[in-house]
């Protein structure tokens, strides 16, 4: 009797576990195997593609994945257009202008569909797509855990809550706790700005002004802001994209860290991690700065922390990821009270 008890009360946790997180605990590296078994090489050789004409598009698709995954989870919402029923994400002021990857990942999806019709979400496409970028860029490589719906939705409202360039540790640690990432998670993820480019914009209050001192924020190393001051001069223009690594830019490695070490971190989101008296970032960046290994393991897991996010329930395989199906049943809650995403990267 005891041991019947006993799995009775097994069976009911694993089932309240599997309802709390839903779609969530069906994720596999194995989802496709039998539907569509080719989709990991149709999507990185469609990356490798893109890259062969742009070599911003590794990073620009790497972040499009965080930007998506910190929006209640990895649905591919920011890949939706403006419909009658909601706003696009895009438009939210941290993504306008900024993310892009759009058309290679329509591109792909479209090869995708060809081989395998109605099978495979574009957030699962965005997953590996993200993940072929890191690897091509000269980063580690993972099995990717797939089964993704699509969402219904987006949500403009949470996707303006994407943590900021200009936040303080405090800040960018509160909001990657919210969806449940810690501080390795953090310092680990920020580590993707090993490549890509960032806006004058995003880092020019650095330059002059910080923080309305009069004076260049005193953690930016001396000869590097005489460097961004050549690039982005006060009152220019604040679109000029500059290297975000200014070593190895279009390389994924532990650079990134070293550069922190040396003051060079371009947005002080990025020198925050390093140079807050006390951080519990601190030990993290100075590990990674002279261990690659650790950086390349360590950023495995946080991509899969970060996949993992909880989704909401419901969804459907779009067959455009810009649009739901035309027989959706969209409802308007589903992508409600979603939280953030990363910063300024490119």
């Amino acid at each position: 009797m005891a041991c019947s008890t006993t799995s009775l009360l097994l069976a009911l946790a694993l089932l309240f576990v599997y309802l709390c997180h839903g779609s969530q605990a069906q994720l596999s590296p194995s989802f496709y195997n039998s539907t569509c078994p080719n989709v990991s090489s149709i999507v990185s050789s469609g990356v490798q593609q893109a890259q062969s004409n742009d070599t911003r598009i590794l990073a620009s698709l790497t972040r499009l994945f965080f930007h998506d995954c910190f929006i209640n989870g990895c649905d591919g919402s920011i890949l939706l257009d403006n419909s009658t029923s909601f706003q696009t994400e895009k438009d939210a002021v941290p993504n306008k202008n900024s993310v892009r990857g759009f058309e290679v990942i329509d591109s792909i999806k479209s090869s995708v569909e060809s081989a395998c019709p109605q099978t495979v979400s574009c957030a699962d496409i965005l997953a590996l797509a993200a993940e072929a970028s890191v690897n091509l860029a000269g980063g580690p490589s993972w099995s990717v855990l797939l089964g993704r719906k699509d969402g219904l939705v987006a949500n403009i409202t949470a996707a303006g809550n994407l943590p900021s360039p200009f936040d303080t540790i405090a800040n960018l640690s509160a909001k990657f706790a919210a969806v449940g990432l810690n501080d390795t998670d953090l310092v680990t993820l920020s580590g993707a700005h090993t490549f890509g480019r960032a806006q004058c914009k995003f880092f020019s209050g650095r330059l002059a002004n910080f923080n309305n001192t009069s004076s260049p924020d005193p953690t930016l190393n001396t000869t590097y802001l005489a460097v961004l001051n050549q690039s982005c001069p006060q009152g220019g223009n604040g679109s000029v994209l500059n290297n975000l690594d200014l070593t190895t830019p279009d390389t994924f490695d532990n650079k990134y860290y070293s550069n922190l070490l040396n003051h060079e971190g371009l947005l002080q989101s990025d020198q925050e991690l390093l140079s807050t008296s006390g951080a519990d970032t601190v030990p993290f960046v100075n590990n990674f700065a002279s261990n690659q290994t650790a950086f390349f393991e360590s950023f495995v897991q946080s991509m899969i922390n970060m996949g993992n996010i909880p989704l909401p329930g419901g969804g459907e395989i779009r067959i455009n990821c810009r649009q739901v199906n035309t027989n959706s049943s969209v409802n308007l809650d589903s992508k409600a009270g979603g939280d953030m995403g990363l910063d300024a990267s490119m």
